[in-house]
């Protein structure tokens, strides 16, 4: 399994608009085109934070094939009055607001 983590800056109160907007999406084809098996949202203190969980290790690859779709275009544009860059000054696409993943621990079967 693969997953990716982005932060961003988020008003707490727009946590409703952007569940709307992904459940909208979500319950198109695109997740399973992109290969998405899970996806959380979560808020805290001005922050926002999207944990996409894929079945495959090309969960990345995926996505970039699918950013041309109409879909995918619409809900960036959906969440931009919503979803600000952590850091403005370096953003230009998702992967420069993607954490770092240090350390991961799985249970045993």
């Amino acid at each position: 399994m693969y997953s990716t983590l982005i932060v961003a800056k988020m008003d707490s109160e727009s946590s409703i608009d952007v569940a709307k907007i992904f459940g909208d999406f979500d319950r198109t084809e695109m997740p399973h085109r992109m290969g998405t098996r899970r996806r959380q949202l979560f808020s805290f203190r001005g922050l926002y934070f999207h944990l996409q969980e894929f079945n495959e290790d090309n969960g990345g690859q995926l996505i970039e094939e699918a950013k041309a779709d109409p879909r995918f275009v619409a809900i960036s544009q959906g969440l931009k009055p919503f979803i600000q860059a952590y850091d403005p000054d370096t953003w230009r696409s998702p992967a420069d607001a993607m954490a770092t993943r240090f350390y991961d621990w799985t249970a045993s079967s």
